[in-house]
C-alpha cells in the first residue's frame, strides 16, 4: 500500500467511525432525555413503556378499522386510556373503544369521542396552542411537577390525567380552567392518599 492510499484509507476509516459515533451520541442523548422523563414520572418505567405501547397499538388498530373518517387520539397514563377526537357514527365510537379494550394491559377506558365530522387542522392547531398555554402556567406553578399531570386538549376541552394528590388535582384544574380559550376541564385522575 502506498503512503497516499494508506492516508486515504485512514481518512475514510475515521470519517466512517465519526458517523457511527454521531449516531451513538444522538441515541445516548435521546435515551438520556427519555430516562430523565421516566425518572420524574409517578409511573414505574415499565408502566411508562407499556403506556407508550398501548397508545401505538390502539392507534394503529383503530386507524386500520375506522380509516380516514375518524380522528381518534389515544392517550394512556398508568394503563388508563383516554379516547378523544371524532368518530363518524355511534358504531364507530363503540368500535374504537372495543379495539382499545382488546389491547393488552388496558385497565380502564374513558371514551370522550364525539360523534360527528373530523375537526379541521386549524381547530387542532388551536388545541395544541391551548395545551402549550396550560403547560406554561403549570411550569410557573411551584407546587407540583409538570410531569405529574398529562394534558390533552380536544375541541377546546382540556383533559387532565395523572397520579396526583387532591391538592395537586385542585391546582391543576384551576390552572386549566382559568386559561384563556379553555371551554371545559375534564379530570381523568387517579388519586393518591
Amino acid at each position: 500500500m502506498t503512503p497516499f492510499s494508506k492516508a486515504l484509507f485512514h481518512t475514510l476509516l475515521i470519517a466512517a467511525m465519526g458517523t457511527q459515533l454521531t449516531g451513538c451520541f444522538t441515541a445516548a442523548v435521546g435515551g438520556a432525555a427519555a430516562g430523565a422523563s421516566i425518572a420524574t414520572d409517578n409511573r414505574t418505567s415499565g408502566i411508562y413503556i407499556e403506556d407508550e405501547n398501548i397508545e401505538i397499538k390502539a392507534s394503529q388498530q383503530i386507524r386500520k378499522a375506522l380509516g380516514e373518517e375518524a380522528h381518534v387520539n389515544v392517550t394512556s397514563y398508568n394503563l388508563n386510556v383516554l379516547l378523544t377526537g371524532e368518530a363518524p357514527t355511534e358504531a364507530a365510537k363503540a368500535e374504537a373503544e372495543r379495539i382499545t379494550q382488546s389491547v393488552e394491559s388496558v385497565k380502564n377506558i374513558t371514551n370522550e369521542l364525539v360523534v360527528g365530522p373530523k375537526t379541521s387542522i386549524s381547530d387542532r392547531a388551536n388545541d395544541t396552542y391551548i395545551t402549550s398555554k396550560v403547560k406554561a402556567k403549570f411550569l410557573a406553578e411551584k407546587n407540583f411537577s409538570t410531569n405529574d399531570v398529562k394534558i390533552v386538549t380536544e375541541a377546546s376541552v382540556v383533559y387532565l390525567m395523572g397520579i396526583v394528590k387532591q391538592r395537586q388535582a385542585d391546582i391543576a384544574t384551576e390552572i386549566a380552567r382559568t386559561t384563556d380559550g379553555v371551554a371545559k376541564v375534564v379530570k381523568v385522575f387517579e388519586y393518591q392518599n
